[in-house]
C-alpha cells in the first residue's frame, strides 16, 4: 500500500488521498501537454527508458509529501523529436502545477522534469 495523504477534514469525515492516485493524476496531466509522447521508466536490467503506456502512467511519476504537507513531484518524460524541450517542460510544469492544486487543494511545491528519451511521432 502506498503512503497516504490526509489533507481535508470536515464535518463528515476525513478526506485520504494516496500518493498512487495522486502520481497517476499528475501523469495524465502532463499527456495532456505538447510535446510529450509519454511517461518513461528506466529499465534496471539495461539502462534504456521504457515508454509507458495506458494505466502505467503514474510508474513515471514520483510523488513525495513534505513536513508542511506540500508536494514535491518528479516526472520523468519522453518527448516528441523536433519540439522545443525548454517550452515543454515549462507547460507540463505550470499545467500539473494547475491541475494537482485545483484537484487535492494542496500546494505544489517542487516539479522536477527529467527528459529521457526523445521520440519520432507519426
Amino acid at each position: 500500500m502506498s503512503e497516504l495523504l490526509e489533507n481535508t477534514e470536515n464535518e463528515y469525515g476525513r478526506i485520504v488521498i494516496e500518493k498512487d492516485v495522486i502520481a497517476q493524476y499528475a501523469g495524465y496531466a502532463a499527456l495532456d501537454c505538447f510535446g510529450i509522447v509519454g511517461m518513461a521508466t528506466i529499465s534496471v536490467k539495461d539502462g534504456l527508458a521504457k515508454l509507458l503506456k495506458g494505466d502505467n502512467v503514474g510508474r513515471g511519476v514520483s510523488v513525495r509529501i513534505n513536513d508542511d504537507n506540500t508536494l514535491d513531484i518528479d516526472f520523468h518524460i519522453i518527448v516528441s523529436y523536433g519540439v522545443n524541450i525548454k517550452t515543454v517542460a515549462n507547460n507540463l510544469v505550470s499545467t500539473v502545477k494547475y491541475q494537482i492544486e485545483d484537484y487535492t487543494n494542496m500546494k505544489v511545491n517542487n516539479i522536477k522534469v527529467y527528459v529521457e528519451g526523445v521520440r519520432v511521432i507519426d
